[in-house]
């Protein structure tokens, strides 16, 4: 049973089971799915202001607190339990290819040369991680939501401005990973 969980899920099953996440949010409690919103929720909580962005009702928010915890905890406990001990699988010919760039340690989830603590003092991960990091919140902000959010639950309403983001973040994606990605590795 065990051996289930460790394994990646094929797409026939993970798919559909996210997919049912929203309306299931939507019929059990008219709730919207996304993730970004949580922090906003948490500024509120914590940090009363007279700024209008944070003067709203975040209690009756508090479920996606609960929710996000959940997701953070099941990480937790996944990385504990369920992580495996061998190296991560990489396909030989992107392992060759991040060989010539200086990637050779990919550990059990990440590469470490690239996201490690001693990496982030180094350029290519001082901009992989910290610019990287601020760049995904800003567009988080300037797009009103998240991929989870605009792709898994904005598109699923039909909404139009979740598509146009959602296509945006594909071909930000695929920029990223063939153009500027490359550049940065080579530093």
């Amino acid at each position: 049973m065990l051996d289930f969980f460790l394994k990646p899920w094929p797409w026939y099953v993970a798919g559909p089971l996210i997919g049912l996440t929203v309306p299931l949010l939507l019929i059990l409690g008219n709730k919207s799915f996304g993730i970004s919103s949580s922090l906003r929720h948490i500024c509120a909580s914590c940090f009363p202001s007279n700024l209008p962005f944070f003067s709203y009702n975040w209690k009756k928010e508090v479920w996606n607190l609960f929710f996000v915890a959940g997701i953070f905890l099941g990480g937790v406990l996944s990385a504990w339990l369920l992580m495996p001990d061998a190296e991560v699988v990489v396909h030989p010919d992107l392992k060759q290819d991040l060989a010539q760039v200086g990637v050779h340690s990919f550990g059990n989830l990440v590469p470490q040369d690239l996201m490690s603590f001693e990496s982030l003092f180094t350029l290519r991960g001082f901009l992989l991680m910290v610019v990287g990091g601020f760049l995904v919140g800003f567009g988080t902000r300037y797009a009103g939501g998240c991929t989870s959010g605009h792709s898994i639950m904005g598109i699923a309403n039909l909404q139009w401005p979740s598509l146009v983001a959602t296509v945006c973040f594909m071909a930000g994606g695929f920029l990223m990973a063939n153009f500027i990605l490359p550049i940065i590795l080579r530093l």
